[in-house]
């Protein structure tokens, strides 16, 4: 296993698929999952108003990384304070602020079709934040409490929440890619782990793939980036839903076993959002690099690529 910064997985983030057949740490009728915030808090202001808007209301997971950009104290300290109002779980930007592992770089794992000069810059970008985070004592704490995983009950029905993958952190089995060239890998994941739906995040693009298992249809379902444009020519970031109700307005969506699988919009204040963005990271740095086009224009995706169930 490579340990080069960036690209090596710690021990300490894995686990065993098996850990998620337990009892649920939580029980809901609807479920709103929102990993990859990224530090944008006007996403999170967002993602309260959607879920208000739910019938009967609707128990939000922030399910990692909704820490990344925000190099700044006072954004830094509402991100975690909105964010935490929540059941949620760390990513590896969590992770690496408040349980830094010495080889671990930015805690991403990338893999070997991202290119090494990306890598660079995600590592950068967790060092510059990390110096900011080290400033609140209280709030590293606090995300260093919080788990690698959670499973809800959603009626009847188990329902796993990670931020990689069902054995690590940061894994990528739950990647558009792997879910293209070797879906096999993520269906033995969720049989494993005896859930009917597998929602994560961490790679960045959404994903919804359906499965044929012993235990019946499951679903993976991967929302790429909640404070992020996750298609060609949009603003807004994607939300995971899981709900024994219809969702009223979606993207695209499945079922398995009664429940509704959607990727909702979550539309979000852009000119604030790319304000804020530019303050923090201006031409140049390492974020510009990598993030500010994707920021403004979506990446080169399209939502048919999305929906594989």
């Amino acid at each position: 296993m490579s340990h080069e910064p960036g690209r090596s997985c710690p021990i300490s983030y894995r686990y065993e698929p098996r850990t998620l057949a337990r009892a649920p740490d939580l029980h809901a009728e609807t479920l709103l999952i929102a990993g990859g915030i990224y530090g944008n808090r006007h996403a999170l202001v967002a993602l309260h108003a959607l879920a208000a808007e739910e019938p009967g209301g609707a128990t939000v997971v922030c399910n990692g990384d909704f820490h990344w950009f925000d190099i700044d104290a006072a954004a830094f300290a509402e991100v975690n304070q909105l964010a935490l109002a929540h059941p949620a779980l760390r990513g590896n930007v969590e992770t690496e602020i408040a349980l830094p592992e010495d080889d671990a770089g930015c805690g991403c794992a990338y893999p070997g079709w991202v290119g090494d000069a990306e890598v660079a810059r995600s590592n950068a970008i967790l060092r510059q934040l990390a110096g900011i985070a080290r400033g609140d004592d209280a709030a590293t704490a606090d995300l260093a409490r919080l788990p690698m995983n959670l499973v809800a009950e959603v009626g009847g029905e188990r329902v796993g929440i990670v931020h990689g993958d069902a054995s690590s952190l940061s894994g990528w089995d739950c990647s558009q890619e792997v879910l293209r060239d070797a879906p096999e890998r993520t269906a033995r994941q969720i049989d494993e782990a005896g859930v009917r739906v597998l929602a994560t995040s961490h790679t960045c693009l959404p994903v919804l793939a359906g499965f044929s298992l012993p235990l019946g249809r499951a679903v993976l379902a991967n929302n790429g980036a909640a404070g992020m444009p996750n298609f060609a020519g949009t603003q807004f970031g994607i939300v995971t839903r899981v709900s024994v109700r219809p969702a009223r307005e979606r993207l695209y969506g499945t079922t398995a076993e009664g429940l509704f699988v959607d990727a909702l919009a979550l539309r979000y204040d852009q000119d604030a959002w790319l304000q804020a963005f530019e303050r923090w990271w201006p031409q140049g740095s390492a974020a510009h690099l990598s993030y500010h086009r994707r920021i403004v224009a979506g990446p080169d995706y399209l939502p048919a690529q999305a929906m594989r169930a």
